[in-house]
């Protein structure tokens, strides 16, 4: 808007002027970050998918060793959003096998003319075949190919590189100088033979032996590097992950890749990691096979975590395995990701993520007693449990904190949600002159935001008086402060908390009708 004194010539002029405060707009709740072993992917970068075929399109299906596309897979299945995928463990020199195959001769049975290797090492050359035809007939009038010509095609899924006419003599048309330029494999020539004998059979053949998984996972794999932007430092430059979880720790500890020692140091860097952003979770899990008193001690002693950014949850859950082909037991932290998203599409981020269930849950690996369950929940160990007509359940919101005003999962994620959009959408109040209208207008925008968590019921208080406050004025802003180039907003807001305790006091009263008092 062009000022009074900008204005030279007499005529009509028209001014936009703004109006109300600057709306602002509350920050997603889902995205959840993993961090582990995929059978194909790009290494040490996070990818975001949105949902499952977009996952198996960038690192593959299911494979044996790796839990963390299961974990993609139940946070998908219980209502999960947008995940971040950081693959680690990139094949060693050692490890980084491609998967291969052979064609052989239509002339000497058994005789290998070419050998067919993957481009890129690991299981996802085990999905490649190659497809040898018979030549193409050229249409009325067209140059017939030579005798030797045949058709080479290589798939995997739904990526198809079609080679025709290609023969085996040295030139231009020659198969090995032909596929030069495949995304999928590579060609070459085994031994030297005449012409005739170097035509490869038809036929079909796949490829095999490619290795997946790296023959052992140190922390260094998962702790990365930001300036690399790998691993779990990588995430730092993700300003939209509000979970994250490390599905492979405890399958890396069971193996003995990684001891008590390295497993606590990965856990530390996610939880350092998501203290240090103030907008994210981690979701902790535990070794399998333990019981309620063993579970204990690991969170409590060995462990020993003590942060309002930590959460984590018992028993492991017995689920479906479609490469297995029956039920066996994962880490509960992938479907828990998938359980908080839905929770905060169904009823918001300031309801605890607790009493719902899980889906895809078929059992739970140890059933808590009451009695068990009165030892974990005040240790902050947030119990599965399945109860009959109802399934399997979470019944635990509580974080790894020792301070009791962090005490409770939706308690410092609602804060989480209020910072980070707050911080997003005041952007606009940075460079502005410092005065008494910038103070003013950032008072309307926040309270106007606070307002809206109020009357969704986000905020404790019968009023919106009882349920936050914004003050930013000249008692906030000194004039020592204003001249430094500080505005400071002070923000006061009541959580809900969650009913953890519901008691019903009964008593039993003389005949005669009842009269409450």
């Amino acid at each position: 808007m062009a000022t009074l004194s900008s204005i030279r010539s007499p005529g009509v002029y028209v001014q936009e002027v703004a109006s109300g405060p600057r709306p602002i707009q509350g920050v997603g709740t889902a995205v959840a970050a993993f961090v582990g072993v995929t059978a194909d992917g790009p290494y040490d970068q996070a990818v975001k998918v949105t949902n499952w075929s977009q996952f198996t399109r960038t690192f593959g299906a299911f494979v044996e060793g790796a839990n963390l596309p299961y974990a993609v897979h139940q946070f998908f299945d219980n209502g999960g959003g947008a995940a971040y995928v950081v693959r680690v463990g990139a094949l060693g020199s050692d490890e980084g096998q491609r998967a291969t195959a052979e064609l052989t001769s239509s002339v000497r049975a058994g005789h290998a003319v070419y050998r067919v290797e993957a481009v890129d090492a690991g299981s996802g050359g085990d999905a490649i075949t190659v497809a040898v035809e018979p030549k193409v007939e050229p249409e009325a009038g067209g140059e017939a190919p030579p005798d030797e010509a045949f058709t080479l095609v290589v798939r995997r899924g739904d990526d198809v590189e079609r080679y025709e006419n290609v023969t085996t003599r040295k030139g231009s048309s020659n198969v090995v100088t032909a596929v030069a330029e495949s995304q999928l494999v590579r060609l070459t020539e085994v031994g030297s033979s005449p012409v005739a004998e170097r035509l490869p059979a038809s036929g079909q053949v796949a490829l095999t032996g490619g290795a997946a998984l790296p023959a052992r996972l140190t922390p260094t794999d998962y702790l990365g590097d930001v300036t690399a932007r790998s691993g779990i430092a990588g995430l730092d430059v993700l300003d939209d992950v509000t979970v994250v979880v490390v599905p492979d720790l405890a399958a890396a500890y069971e193996e003995g890749q990684i001891d008590a020692d390295g497993f606590k140091a990965v856990q530390s860097a996610v939880v350092s990691h998501c203290e240090s952003r103030k907008d994210r979770m981690a979701i902790l899990d535990t070794p399998r096979g333990l019981n309620a008193q063993q579970v204990h001690e690991w969170v409590t002693e060995k462990m020993a975590f003590s942060s309002p950014f930590a959460v984590t949850y018992f028993p492991w859950l017995s689920m479906w395995d479609p490469l297995l082909g029956r039920a066996r037991l994962f880490p509960p932290s992938g479907a828990l990701a998938g359980v908080w998203s839905r929770n905060d599409e169904t009823r918001g981020v300031h309801k605890a993520p607790a009493n719902e269930v899980v889906l895809g849950a078929l059992d739970v690996e140890y059933a808590l007693t009451r009695r068990e369950h009165d030892d974990l929940n005040p240790a902050g160990i947030n119990a599965i449990r399945a109860f009959p007509g109802r399934g399997i359940v979470v019944w635990g919101g509580r974080t790894l904190a020792s301070d009791a005003q962090w005490r409770y999962v939706n308690v410092r994620r609602l804060f989480n949600y209020v910072e980070s959009s707050i911080l997003l959408g005041t952007q606009w109040s940075v460079f502005e002159p410092n005065d008494a209208k910038l103070w003013q207008r950032i008072e309307r925008s926040v309270g106007a935001f606070l307002l809206g968590l109020w009357r969704d019921g986000a905020l404790f208080g019968s009023t919106p008086a009882e349920a936050y406050y914004v003050r930013c004025d000249a008692e906030t802003n000194p004039p020592d402060q204003v001249d430094a180039g500080y505005v400071v907003i002070e923000v006061g807001i009541a959580p809900v908390k969650p009913a953890e305790f519901v008691v019903f006091r009964i008593s039993q009263l003389p005949t005669g009708g009842a009269v409450a008092e």
